[in-house]
């Protein structure tokens, strides 16, 4: 078996997670999280497209981690993100942490919106 160590150059990896906190880049963050290669940054959820928006340029796809299960996003966020021609994929937030990651150390360009667990 071949192990291949992953680099993440500069960016922020996700490192953890638990009952309403994430560990992103070694800092416990509590609360909604909006994870981009570039960094971190808190989040009102699905009525905060704005933060998202303003990165459109650099991301093609995000991630929406809705919490401990999936869920349906509201049409108007989803919306409003494929309109300004960001893939949007929502799923369970391990699922979404661990997704990021892996597209991430394959530099990609992916952000990822997080609910806790």
């Amino acid at each position: 078996m071949r192990l291949n160590e992953i680099r993440y150059n500069d960016s922020v990896p996700i490192d953890g997670y638990g009952p309403g906190f994430f560990r992103i880049g070694g800092k416990v963050l509590r609360g909604p999280v909006l994870v981009f290669p570039t960094g971190v940054t808190g989040w009102d959820g699905f009525s905060d497209t704005g933060a998202i928006l303003e990165r459109a340029a650099d991301v093609d796809v995000v991630f929406i981690g809705t919490g401990a299960e999936i869920a349906h996003l509201p049409a108007t966020f989803r919306t409003t993100l494929e309109e300004a021609g960001i893939g949007v994929e929502s799923m369970a937030s391990p699922a979404a942490c661990r997704t990021y990651n892996v597209l991430l150390s394959e530099g990609r360009r992916v952000a990822v919106a997080l609910i806790p667990v």
